[in-house]
């Protein structure tokens, strides 16, 4: 039993899994770069709309803080989300 939802037809699943079988480990990882990106743009996107005044390098630490942690965030670029925010 499956502990992940799933809402995608067994069939259409069945053809994902083969195409990503028949993929190159480039076009994976190109894949992965490019879904990556995907997750960066949306984040950007937030901090822009949660903080429309924000110059480009707070925007940039607030996107990098959601993947850096807090101490690193502090001792490398000075921000501290437990004060700032993400």
């Amino acid at each position: 039993m499956s502990t992940q939802p799933n809402d995608t037809h067994p069939k259409i699943e069945a053809l994902l899994v083969e195409g990503y079988r028949k993929m190159s480990v480039m076009q994976k990882l190109e894949r992965v770069r490019a879904l990556t990106r995907a997750v960066q743009e949306l984040a950007l996107l937030d901090v822009r709309r949660r903080h429309p005044n924000a110059d480009a390098r707070e925007q940039a630490l607030r996107v990098a803080s959601r993947w850096i942690e807090p101490d690193l965030m502090v001792r490398a670029f000075g921000w501290d989300v437990r004060i700032e925010g993400y």
